[in-house]
């Protein structure tokens, strides 16, 4: 399982916003900081089947230092959180196979 680092962000007069430095364009908000986390981790992991299901690379996670280091407004930030993600599972193949009877 991977980790990505999220990011929470508010202004004052907005709901509480969910974006992921991985993942372009993945973003969520809520109402609270507990349904920005709930709703940021449901978009992220529709994010990511949409990703596989086109065949796209998931990318691997950056770490929360490059992540804190690039970025160039820090003013509306609350929170950093782990946003999980499942490896990849394997594809099932059919095999037939023919082995001697005894």
């Amino acid at each position: 399982m991977r980790n990505y680092i999220a990011i929470i962000r508010k202004d004052s007069n907005s709901d509480y916003g969910v974006d992921f430095p991985d993942f372009q364009g993945c973003i969520s908000a809520g109402a609270t900081i507990e349904e920005a986390v709930t709703l940021g981790r449901e978009a992220l992991a529709d994010h990511v089947a949409v990703m596989t299901e086109y065949g796209e690379e998931i990318p691997r996670p950056t770490d929360a230092d490059t992540i804190l280091s690039s970025l160039r407004n820090r003013d509306d930030l609350i929170a950093l959180f782990l946003a999980p993600v499942p490896d990849a599972k394997s594809k099932s193949v059919r095999v037939n196979i023919s082995v001697p009877e005894a």
